[in-house]
């Protein structure tokens, strides 16, 4: 849907900060492709506006649990 490539190229970001980004995110989407990539671009979007820092997003994402990991 996106042209992650682009994304990825344009972000400044290194390989294993992308990659990085990615496995946050696939955790919450894991099946959603289509959501998968809106919330990348997302981040990414985020980052290079400086709405968050890439230290805040990989530290936030050790504080919340997977979505499939919380029981009722």
């Amino acid at each position: 849907m996106f042209d992650l490539e682009k994304i990825k190229k344009d972000s400044d970001l290194t390989v294993k900060q992308l990659r990085h980004i990615e496995e946050i995110i696939k955790q919450d989407y894991p099946y959603d492709e289509m959501m998968f990539e809106l919330h990348f671009l997302r981040v990414i979007k985020a980052i290079k506006k400086g709405w968050i820092t890439i230290e805040y997003l990989f530290a936030e994402s050790h504080s919340y649990p997977s979505k499939k990991l919380v029981t009722a």
